[in-house]
């Protein structure tokens, strides 16, 4: 088996072109094509994470965030992040990151926080937009059953918990083809009027070549007419975040106390209290401030993260509790995730939960 191998089903569960466009995820040390011995799963990349790959026969690393993020101009070990691809490239061991196109997946991160606090009724707290393009093309009414078979079959017409989903038109079309074309229904030189389908179906946009082949490899024309259009409509199934409810509503200290002991967090910091019972919760995993809106607007009684800055607190106004309980915290069973996807997976492979801490914070 090969490193490509693993990084196919990862990005199977999440695809890369839902990451955020400031992430930098995929494989960042090594070639896809050795051959993969062992693969450790980590949260973060350290130099103690590269010492025990190397200790536990691991030649493929698995991390949630990327050891390098913005650009490297050299590589010289002035700093821990040169140091750990200096290592992992003297010891012939390959890094792959997932991060944010994790974050976005509806089973992904936040769900995992969710799933710990024990959260019901869960929704997507910011749906991503641009996530979903329509494609319309024309088939004789004949062959319309089997093309719309053969894109539905690589993930065409998937609509929430719905799926062969697609909307048909039938109507009359027309062509003509000149000297060079040789088609398959009608005469070169003659126009031609052929009772068509249009057919109508949305798509994942991370499934596009795929479409694209299935319509080709299906369709009877020579020349295929179709048209692909993005989508403003979000994705209620990718997004940032999540919201859901607790089974019964908890007071406030009960609940944040709850959470503490849950994350094993040294301090949870949180804005001022509001005397009334929790209920309705939003997650999001790491840095957070930037959805305090989406929370306060979801009707959120409060809103789990990391990350938050003085004047972050400020923005609870009084209509939401704002709990702060730290980035490594909220993110750390993200490993078991991954862990538990591949291993499935990947039954018979050596796959290797890392024991190491990354967590730079400590507490007193």
């Amino acid at each position: 088996m090969i490193i490509q191998d693993i990084i196919k089903e990862i990005e199977a569960f999440a695809p890369l072109n839902y990451a955020e466009d400031f992430d930098n995820v995929g494989l960042l040390v090594g070639d896809k094509n050795d051959e993969v011995t062992r693969a450790l799963i980590t949260l973060d990349t350290l130099e103690a994470t590269v010492d025990e790959a190397i200790a536990k026969k691991c030649n493929l690393i698995v991390s949630f965030h990327p050891i390098i993020f913005s650009g490297l101009k050299k590589i010289t070990g002035r700093n821990y992040v040169e140091r750990v691809v200096l290592k992992a490239i003297k010891n012939d061991i390959a890094i792959y990151a997932i991060h944010t196109a994790l974050d976005n997946q509806h089973k992904g991160v936040n769900d995992m926080i969710c799933e710990k606090i024990g959260l019901v009724h869960r929704q997507i707290l910011i749906p991503k937009k641009n996530s979903i393009k329509k494609l319309l093309t024309f088939v004789p009414k004949k062959d319309a059953e089997k093309v719309r078979k053969a894109i539905f079959d690589v993930g065409g017409g998937s609509i929430g918990n719905y799926d062969n989903c697609s909307f048909n038109v039938n109507g009359q079309g027309s062509f003509k083809g000149n000297e060079a074309s040789n088609p398959v229904i009608g005469e070169r030189g003659n126009i031609h009027f052929e009772e068509e389908t249009q057919i109508g179906i949305t798509f994942p946009a991370h499934v596009e070549g795929n479409i694209l082949n299935a319509l080709f490899s299906s369709h009877p024309y020579e020349e295929v007419a179709y048209e692909i259009t993005s989508l403003e409509n979000t994705n209620q199934h990718l997004g940032m975040g999540m919201i859901g409810e607790l089974e019964e509503p908890q007071d406030e200290k009960t609940f944040l106390k709850h959470i503490k002991s849950t994350f094993k967090t040294g301090c949870v910091r949180h804005s001022a209290l509001l005397e009334k019972p929790i209920k309705k919760v939003a997650v999001l995993g790491g840095s957070g401030a930037f959805a305090i809106e989406n929370a306060k607007k979801a009707g959120a009684d409060m809103y789990i993260t990391a990350d938050l800055k003085y004047h972050d607190f400020y923005k609870a106004e009084q209509n939401i509790v704002l709990a702060d309980i730290g980035h490594y915290e909220s993110e750390q069973f993200t490993k078991n995730l991954l862990y538990s996807f591949l291993t499935k997976k990947f039954s018979n492979f050596a796959l290797i939960l890392a024991e190491t801490n990354s967590n730079p914070i400590k507490y007193i």
